[in-house]
């Protein structure tokens, strides 16, 4: 496969540059040439020198410029900043803004095979309760929720029904419609995918399921759209209790399908620690990012995991 790789270099405040780099020395050179970074050139070159990283950069102003070369290829947007690993919220804010929307841009493109975005802290996004993944899903038209964050790797995935949500907005967002129609889009990805059906498992929302009481969310919401789901021939079963799956029943299942963000992302990681990428479906594009963030007390350390970065990479080129 020779089509292009858009990666975006993300926060400048971040540990970013740290895992680019190490990513970098770990791919062969016919990767290299298919790799275009979306980041700010001189940035990149103050926070390598600091840091004491030696890569070989070349600037590029045009997408279309792009050189057969396994030099590290920057596509500039503009940056201002004094110290380029403390830049302000208004210039970073600025930047990934851009930088995400040319990313948007560029993936409509034929000969790309998909985005990777590094870590970036939401709050540059300038809107409340909103990550990169429901940026692109608004970028690609995708207004019905329909989008959905699956976090993988090769022994099990998750995905979280409602993603960048406070915990109190949970319950309001739960609708047999929002369970139905994500995990339809999870089926369809994982058939076309894998050349199989998906065993999925999906959880309840409250401890222990309410005891499935008859007013809870359980019984009124999740175990109707499991039967409807059932009866379109998807494997799904559950609702299973969230606190006991993952000792060893998540291994029967393909995909572990929770109501909100962190009931399946935090103990994924914990079994998983930085082994796994977070894939976007339902875009008009491949997405992922490394799943983690971007670790502003990890800075300079120059001690941290670039294992899901790399595995981001392997999976957009395969």
């Amino acid at each position: 496969m020779n089509k292009k790789i858009i990666l975006v270099g993300g926060d400048p405040n971040s540990i970013n540059s740290e895992i680019i780099f190490k990513s970098w020395k770990k791919i062969p050179k016919n990767i290299k040439k298919k790799i275009i970074l979306i980041s700010n050139y001189n940035m990149l070159l103050d926070q390598f020198k600091r840091l004491n990283y030696k890569v070989n950069l070349m600037k590029i102003d045009n997408y279309y410029d792009f050189p057969n070369t396994s030099k590290l290829k920057v596509l500039n947007i503009n940056l201002n900043y004094k110290n380029p690993f403390k830049v302000s919220k208004k210039s970073s804010s600025i930047f990934i803004l851009k930088s995400l929307d040319l990313a948007h841009k560029l993936g409509l493109k034929k000969d790309v095979a998909g985005i990777i975005n590094c870590p970036i802290n939401k709050n540059l996004l300038n809107k409340s309760k909103i990550g990169v993944t429901e940026y692109f899903a608004t970028k690609c038209a995708v207004n019905d929720n329909s989008e959905v964050m699956l976090i993988k790797n090769k022994k099990l995935m998750v995905s979280p029904l409602t993603t960048h949500l406070d915990i109190k907005s949970i319950p309001r967002k739960l609708t047999q419609k929002l369970i139905i129609k994500k995990i339809k889009v999870i089926d369809i990805w994982y058939k076309k995918e894998f050349n199989k059906k998906a065993k999925i498992a999906i959880l309840g929302l409250n401890p222990h399921n309410a005891e499935l009481r008859k007013n809870s969310e359980e019984k009124k919401i999740i175990i109707p759209a499991i039967k409807k789901l059932k009866n379109v021939n998807i494997k799904i079963d559950g609702p299973y209790v969230s606190d006991t799956i993952f000792i060893n029943d998540y291994k029967k299942f393909d995909i572990i399908v929770g109501m909100y963000h962190d009931q399946v992302l935090a103990p994924f990681k914990a079994l998983f620690k930085f082994d796994a990428i977070n894939l976007t479906l339902g875009l008009k594009y491949i997405r992922v990012s490394p799943d983690h963030g971007v670790a502003i007390k990890k800075i300079m350390k120059k001690n941290s995991s670039f294992l899901s970065l790399l595995n981001c990479i392997k999976f957009i080129n395969k």
